[in-house]
């Protein structure tokens, strides 16, 4: 069993690993808020519990077992999410803070029932993977729609970055999960797009919204 500090740090060390797998200790630091010395001292004491590959001045890997850590915590979040969402009406803008709290609990057989009463669900609310019991994610890729081009035609697959702000902003123009997206131009100079969507009239969207949108082609 894990503190609630060292969860954090191993969902962080999870979320922020780059295709290698991993992860740079200022960046660990900024994304945290914590200063280095701090942060070095963490990672000695998860180093002893075999969750981390941690040597001084170099980049910070989760050990196998750290990643089932990291899966698990991740797996309690979304669950959660998904729970509050599909069970208690509540916004996928509201969901986040709540289920920060409730994933540190430590109780499978809670967390078990959850996922039964939810029907075995493989994503949470804003369209990211769930883990399921070991810790394991099978990772979905999709493109983001910044990346695609006029002409073509999308359903809106995931969200990324997702703030609060983020999520009630995509409410106001009424872009949801599964909304099929019609690229009509995108602007050279800043990336920004006119598209429609869910019979909607022509809706500009910048570079900053597109590029946290995940899409599948149709």
């Amino acid at each position: 069993m894990h503190s609630y500090t060292e969860e954090n740090y191993l969902k962080a060390l999870f979320n922020l690993a780059n295709d290698k797998g991993e992860v740079s200790p200022n960046e660990l630091s900024k994304r945290l808020a914590i200063k280095m010395p701090t942060v070095n001292s963490m990672m000695k004491k998860l180093a002893e519990k075999k969750l981390v590959h941690y040597e001084s001045y170099k980049p910070l890997r989760l050990t196998d077992k750290g990643r089932k850590e990291a899966g698990l915590v991740i797996r309690k979040h979304r669950l959660t999410e998904m729970f509050l969402v599909q069970k208690m009406d509540f916004g996928w803008e509201q969901v986040h803070e709540i289920a920060e709290q409730i994933e540190h609990l430590h109780s499978p057989l809670f967390f078990e029932k959850i996922d039964e009463m939810l029907g075995y669900p493989t994503l949470d609310p804003h369209g990211s993977p769930i883990p399921d019991k070991t810790g394991k994610i099978d990772w979905v890729h999709y493109e983001k729609l910044s990346d695609c081009k006029a002409g073509e035609t999308v359903k809106l697959a995931a969200v990324i970055q997702t703030t609060d702000e983020f999520l009630k902003f995509l409410n106001s123009r009424e872009l949801h999960l599964g909304s099929k997206i019609k690229i009509k131009t995108v602007e050279r100079f800043d990336g920004s797009m006119v598209v429609t969507y869910n019979k909607k009239t022509a809706e500009s969207l910048s570079h900053t919204v597109s590029e946290r949108l995940l899409v599948e082609k149709l």
